[in-house]
């Protein structure tokens, strides 16, 4: 009885801590498995996995490999065990900001890469005779929009 009742709080850990992970671009399967991971005493093999999160072996294994490209999940080697064994990262907190950090720095350029093109078309209408009110506006607007994603992008680098 006491033994219920400990997996069905390792579960609800295991849901609650998953809608957390998927903050982080994460698929649903693979913020579970990435918590029950975390939540193991021990590394688990495809077959364990998929049996404790009854998902098919070949989701799992795209699931461990996208998660083991992210760098979250460790390949570990076990005297006599044939098969792989995964484990999830101990440095969770660092590796988790570090990635977040990183693709919100990527994306801030991006997006000031784009701007910048923006503001180098609008600079072209800037000089033409019949400008009005409405254009030095946009460009002001557009100004401001720019200087927002530097404060982003300074604000992550900072950070990381």
């Amino acid at each position: 009885m006491l033994e219920n009742n400990v997996e069905q709080v390792r579960n609800k850990i295991v849901t609650e801590f998953a809608k957390t992970i998927e903050m982080f671009d994460l698929t649903p399967l693979e913020a579970r498995l990435f918590a029950y991971l975390y939540l193991s005493e021990k590394a688990l093999t495809l077959d364990e996995m998929s049996d404790a999160l009854g998902k098919s072996k070949t989701s799992m294994s795209n699931s461990i490999r996208s998660l083991y490209d992210m760098n979250l999940v460790t390949l570990v080697w076990k005297k006599g065990v044939r098969k792989d064994l995964y484990q999830s990262n101990s440095q969770l907190f660092k590796l988790f900001m570090t990635t977040y950090i990183n693709k919100w720095i990527d994306a801030t350029n991006h997006q000031k890469d784009a701007l910048t093109e923006l503001e180098h078309n609008l600079s072209e209408y800037r000089n033409k005779p019949g400008k009005n009110d409405e254009w030095d506006k946009l460009t002001k607007q557009l100004d401001d929009i720019m200087e927002f994603h530097k404060k982003l992008d300074s604000f992550f680098r900072e950070m990381k």
